[in-house]
């Protein structure tokens, strides 16, 4: 696909090793900020119903100098859509929204457990993918119940399970579940979510060692522990900064020491705050 790497999915479809996250990002200027992501070399560009972004992203596409067919969009159905009915309405808007005729990674954006209509979301996609209109399915935040129950109805596996993932909440349990599923994991808020471990001792030793800046180290954390981190950015610098990750490697101390920056806080997957409007 890409200098870059990418990972070969369970449905025979892959994805670049690292994606630009476009949250908040919006309107012209959004745009022209995922298109220069693009120049620089991304390839997935990660968007949602409820980022408000999906024109913007259509926009980028089309502004850049990259084929549509070298690049990956992904989107995601919100909680209020979760009936069989209106999540199959929000892909098709979602299509529209961008002006593509396909998707390649849609995901539930969460499972609204008090709802519990995620099943019925799941056929959607299921059948979506089946008219061509969406090459890849997945699902984000979800846990382990969760993924069997979508599996156990449909005989179908999730390719993504997005989740939060950083190096206060590594989400040991959960990868070790999506690989044992054969699921490729994906990181949202890869580098941290209120807080960012930047100054942390194992970051930054690491940072010192390698001759890289802290974010470098744990987006390679990233990807040795097979994580497919989204970081964003408006910066340029940090936008190429965020994909120079092949020439250095993390020592197994190294990628142990972040790890063990976990703070255990009773959270069985991460609260997305981009989501909880959909309630």
């Amino acid at each position: 696909m890409t200098g870059i790497g990418s990972y070969e999915l369970n449905d025979g479809n892959s994805l670049p090793v690292v994606g630009f996250g476009t949250f908040p990002l919006r309107d012209e200027d959004g745009a022209a900020v995922m298109r220069a992501a693009l120049e620089s070399g991304y390839r997935l560009l990660d968007s949602a119903v409820n980022y408000g972004n999906e024109e913007a992203v259509g926009q980028a596409v089309r502004a850049s100098s990259v084929a549509r067919e070298d690049v990956r969009i992904t989107t995601k159905v919100p909680g209020r859509h979760h009936e069989y009915s209106p999540a199959v309405k929000s892909v098709e808007e979602s299509l529209r929204k961008m002006g593509t005729d396909y998707l390649d990674l849609c995901l539930i954006h969460w499972p609204n457990p008090s709802v519990g209509r995620y099943v019925e979301a799941w056929r959607a996609l299921v059948d979506l993918r089946e008219r061509g209109l969406v090459r890849s399915i997945g699902v984000s935040n979800f846990t382990e119940q969760h993924l069997r129950a979508i599996i156990d109805d449909s005989g179908v596996t999730p390719a993504v399970n997005q989740l939060e993932l950083h190096p206060y909440f590594p989400q040991a349990a959960m990868r070790q579940v999506n690989a044992e599923l054969g699921i490729q994991t994906q990181s949202w808020s890869p580098l941290g979510e209120r807080s960012v471990p930047f100054a942390e001792r194992p970051v930054a030793e690491a940072a010192a060692a390698h001759g890289v800046t802290p974010a470098q180290v744990i987006l390679r954390w990233q990807l040795q522990l097979d994580a497919l981190p989204i970081p964003k950015s408006a910066d340029p610098q940090r936008q190429r900064e965020n994909l120079d990750l092949f020439g250095f490697e993390l020592t197994d101390a190294e990628v142990a020491a972040i790890s063990g920056l976990a703070r255990d806080d009773g959270r069985l997957f991460g609260g997305d705050p981009d989501v909880h409007e959909e309630m």
